[in-house]
């Protein structure tokens, strides 16, 4: 990919150019707010930079709303009953309660973290970490057994699964260690978001670039699937 950047107005918009095979000129603002634009070798610079200029009012908008919000979340997590944590795409009240017993649960709309001391922050970020992490493998696990079943009539097997945190992107297609990684803050997004992860990664499989026959196969197992991809990027990435 090459980096590349123009002015709106009196702001700089820099962005990265990376050439695939694909129909349309395609932008994307990534989890970490780095904007990308996928687009075909036969596209002329000077279009992608009209097009880039075109969008530049939507582009700064939702960048300075990433901007405003996330630091501002993430610095005042404390984990103290109250605050407010993402999951499957609602978003829960967190109760801290002092307990022998060290856990995270789930239960009528509240996510309780037991801890044998409510003021230890280390410990009560790990166990929040450590339960988002194990849900994850689940969700998604299951999400993958559902998904590769539409994907067998095309001759792919189920890949193995691998979640890890990730800063650019929610998954990516492993084609020589037949796995999928999926970044695990996308347990935070709807299952109808994590579907759609795994089916577009599960398609490399089949089809390991963006062509048209990536995506008339993505418009017929999933017709929604734009849909599910702009709340992952309007709505999801703001949260994170």
């Amino acid at each position: 990919m090459e980096k590349h950047q123009i002015h709106f107005g009196n702001q700089p918009i820099d962005f990265w150019i990376e050439r695939k095979d694909v129909k349309n000129v395609n932008l994307n603002i990534k989890p970490d707010m780095s904007i990308q634009i996928s687009a075909n070798e036969k596209v002329p610079l000077s279009f992608i930079y009209d097009f880039v200029k075109s969008k530049g009012s939507w582009i700064l908008k939702n960048v300075k709303q990433f901007e405003d919000v996330l630091p501002h979340k993430q610095s005042e997590r404390e984990y103290v009953s109250g605050e407010s944590f993402k999951y499957l795409g609602k978003q829960y009240r967190l109760r801290v309660e002092q307990s022998a017993e060290e856990a995270v649960k789930y239960f009528r709309g509240f996510i309780y973290l037991q801890t044998q001391n409510p003021a230890n922050f280390s410990k009560k970020e790990k166990l929040m970490d450590a339960w988002y992490k194990e849900k994850a493998f689940k969700i998604f696990g299951e999400s993958l057994s559902k998904m590769s079943a539409l994907m067998n009539k095309y001759g792919v097997e189920k890949p193995e699964l691998e979640i890890r945190v990730m800063k650019a992107r929610w998954g990516s297609a492993q084609i020589d260690n037949k796995t999928i990684l999926i970044n695990t803050e996308l347990i935070k997004a709807p299952k109808y978001c994590i579907d759609y992860v795994i089916l577009h990664e599960l398609i490399h499989f089949k089809y390991n670039n963006h062509s048209e026959s990536f995506y008339n196969m993505l418009f017929t197992l999933m017709p929604d699937w734009e849909k599910r991809k702009k709340i992952l990027d309007e709505e999801i990435v703001r949260e994170l």
